[in-house]
């Protein structure tokens, strides 16, 4: 089939993407040609992608109001939708509205509205309620990771959302999960079906580690000094064993993030920028982080403590050996432990005597204006070489958002830097520019 939409050549430069895979292909067209589809795809195959272009491609340019609604189950991946959007650099405007903020500042942000919103199912159930958009235009509904929403409790709101789109045409439902059951109240009627869980695009190592004790603490440093200074993640099951494992961490001077429920919005969205850039190498977090997080390649993730269910495992797993590329998933089997049977392909580690992880070469600073500044990643970065006088290797990831930017920086530089462009201006604003601890 001719795909129609224009300029696809020039949206994947920008993302770095030389072509679509062999499910975005299939996706896209099966979208483009059919009203009904359900997608299943592991965790890191590019689904967002494989949904996003056609519906860009299905969009009315001269309409003024909402056509697509994409629903996710967590904030950080309506977040992420919405910054690939932005990235594609199509002209249509996009925009997240989730729990954790002010429900005023989504009324502002979609005043001038979207052509695509992209939300948690409880803020846009709230919204279409409210009446704060028209669902009139919505032509497109988008379920995305549709298994774990019903699964965190949001089926009452999906059934109240189905139920406020009476204009609906085409529905798009995906999953990472060979499990997930389509629920009735979608009303799919002969949906068509792509099933990609059981192509292998990339090569997962399972390894075993015993602990030397219960707790495990000693063994995840040994195991952490041993993998050297290489991204990960490191999985537990709640926020207090992720306390305790920061705590232990610290003292032992390795660096990290940490992500889970429990923290404010403000803070989870600070430790994936501080990992994705090369601030921490290592994050320390629970299921939250197992799907549907933008977070850079990883070459390993740590089961501290395994989930209860073996599809959890397999999203844990899903963070590393991503998009061709190799990982490994270690099991820490504390002393007496007994495994569940799903983890019986890991084979055994002993673990070799290594020097500490060094510490990151990078510093993440805020600088208070963003988007709605005008401000770009040049003038960013055209501030923080001329005025502050960086070299160009001494920048790193630069991330824009509406009303901040965070960026990089090496760390032997950052206090210099700050003496030299605090408060200085940038387009018509004066911004601070402080370090996030």
């Amino acid at each position: 089939m001719t795909n129609p939409i224009k300029n696809q050549t020039n949206i994947l430069e920008k993302l770095n993407i030389e072509k679509l895979n062999a499910m975005q292909e299939e996706a896209q067209n099966t979208i483009l040609s059919s009203p009904e589809m359900v997608l299943l795809s592991p965790t890191g195959t590019g689904k967002t992608l494989a949904f996003l272009l056609p519906i860009l491609a299905e969009l009315t340019i001269d309409c003024d109001e909402v056509q697509a609604l994409i629903v996710v189950p967590s904030r950080e991946l309506a977040i992420q939708i919405e910054q690939v959007i932005r990235e594609m650099g199509t002209g249509y405007k996009a925009n997240a509205v989730y729990g954790g903020r002010a429900g005023s500042k989504d009324k502002s942000e979609i005043k001038h509205r979207p052509a695509i919103l992209i939300g948690t199912p409880g803020r846009i159930a709230d919204h279409l309620r409210r009446e704060n958009f028209s669902a009139e235009f919505i032509t497109t509904l988008v379920l995305d990771e549709f298994d774990k929403s019903l699964e965190i409790g949001f089926e009452t709101e999906m059934k109240e959302i189905l139920a406020l789109l009476p204009k609906v045409q085409k529905k798009i439902l995906t999953s990472a999960t060979q499990e997930a059951k389509i629920p009735g109240f979608v009303g799919l009627k002969n949906p068509i079906i792509l099933n990609f869980l059981d192509q292998k695009t990339s090569q997962l190592t399972l390894k075993t580690i015993a602990a030397t004790s219960q707790d495990k603490l000693e063994t995840l440093v040994d195991l952490l000094c041993h993998l050297g200074n290489q991204p990960g993640i490191v999985f537990c099951n709640f926020k207090d064993t992720i306390q305790e494992v920061s705590d232990f961490l610290t003292k032992n001077n390795i660096d990290h993030g940490c992500f889970h429920g429990g923290m404010e919005q403000k803070d989870r969205e600070r430790a994936l920028i501080k990992f994705r850039n090369g601030t921490h190498r290592l994050i320390v977090a629970t299921d939250l982080a197992a799907r549907g997080i933008d977070v850079p390649e990883i070459k390993f993730i740590i089961h501290f403590q395994l989930p209860l269910k073996e599809h959890e495992f397999t999203h844990r797993n899903g963070r590393t050996a991503r998009m061709f590329s190799d990982g490994t998933a270690f099991i820490l089997k504390g002393k007496n432990e007994i495994l569940p049977d799903f983890t019986e392909n890991a084979a055994m580690e002993v673990l070799s005597e290594s020097p500490k992880p060094s510490a990151s070469p990078w510093k993440t600073l805020f600088v208070s204006g963003g988007r709605k500044d005008k401000i770009s990643k040049g003038d960013i970065a055209g501030l923080f070489m001329k005025q502050g006088k960086l070299g160009n290797h001494q920048i790193g990831t630069i991330e824009i958002k509406t009303d901040c930017t965070f960026v990089a920086v090496h760390a032997s530089e950052v206090n210099r830097l700050i003496s030299l462009v605090d408060n200085s201006r940038l387009k018509s604003k004066k911004v601070r520019v402080t370090v996030v601890e």
